[in-house]
């Protein structure tokens, strides 16, 4: 069986923030260290029903974040703002944060900076509000805090490299990926076993004949095993694998998404953790070893991976 990746995750199990606090990299800098960005702009704000007013979502996905909101004059009105976190910046995918609403602003508690922390683990994050009973002042800034360094694009490849390294070492795909596993013949068995475990999906099974000509095998005919550690294409009952005769090389195409989820944390800890060990080594042993040093393997690394690792690649057809 050979695979071919279609599409890769769009983001990485440790985030450049962590990598560097795990290495205890900070630019020496508060102002360096903080970036603010304006969600909802200051001034007065006209009645909004049902979280009608909605401010700009920012991307907290490397770094500590603290959303603050700046009031003003409320004594005419009511304020009441909440979170909503998605990993896309597209209106419709926002939800509410779990207790992440602001107690509500009025005249008892104007005139002063209301603040909440998000600890979440979603790309975007933004600020929806209802504003009743008359118009309000305030506004509302999202600060994230993430140490600047010179060689964040240094430390952003190690994070790639070590999770590419723990991938292969697990025969594992830790962040959601679409990949494409091709076959010379349909088995004997009534299922396909497919690579890389955490199957979620199979989007498809093609296969091509000696005339050329693909076709799509119907997905009233097999069902896809989850629950497997490695995933399966499993026959329907009463079904069979097309007879057609094949084209001879790698003739079948099966399209399929796998990976413990779309978050970095869906994956394990442990393998979260065996990654920032990795990290640690390649930035501190970027270049040659000093000969006559005694190097030794992190075995915390493989200790942290064993009860991941698969080493059944799946059929080899």
């Amino acid at each position: 069986m050979q695979t071919v990746l279609k599409t890769a995750p769009t983001v990485e199990p440790i985030t450049t923030t962590e990598a560097k606090n795990h290495l205890r990299i900070d630019s020496g800098s508060f102002a360096d260290d903080i970036t603010s960005t304006q969600c909802i702009a200051s001034g007065s704000h006209a009645v909004a029903a049902a979280y009608s007013l909605k401010g700009t979502a920012v991307d907290v996905s490397d770094g500590n974040v603290l959303v603050l909101v700046d009031a003003g004059d409320c004594s005419g009105g009511t304020v009441d703002l909440k979170l909503q976190e998605s990993n896309t910046n597209v209106d419709g995918d926002f939800t509410d944060v779990s207790s992440g609403a602001f107690t509500q602003i009025g005249a008892a508690n104007d005139n002063q900076v209301h603040e909440k922390a998000y600890t979440g683990s979603m790309t975007y994050l933004r600020v929806v509000g209802t504003v009743a009973g008359g118009a309000c002042s305030f506004g509302v800034s999202i600060v994230v805090g993430s140490p600047a360094a010179d060689d964040d694009d240094y430390i952003d490849g190690l994070i790639v490299a070590a999770r590419e390294h723990v991938e292969n070492y697990l025969n594992r795909k830790l962040i959601t990926q679409t990949w494409y596993a091709y076959l010379n013949a349909f088995p004997s068995d009534n299922f396909i076993t497919l690579p890389f475990g955490s199957l979620q999906s199979i989007t498809s099974i093609k296969y091509t004949d000696t005339d050329e000509s693909q076709s799509t095998f119907s997905t009233d005919d097999y069902a896809a095993d989850t629950y497997s550690q490695l995933g399966r294409a499993v026959l329907d009952y009463g079904s069979t694998w097309p007879t057609t005769a094949l084209w001879p090389n790698n003739p079948i195409v099966i399209e399929f998404v796998c990976g413990y989820g779309d978050a970095r944390t869906d994956v394990p800890q442990a393998i979260r953790s065996a990654m920032k060990l990795v990290i640690s080594d390649l930035y501190e042993n970027r270049e040659s070893k000093i000969v006559g040093t005694i190097s030794t393997e992190n075995k915390t690394v493989n200790r942290l991976l064993a009860s991941y690792r698969l080493f059944n690649f799946g059929d080899e057809i």
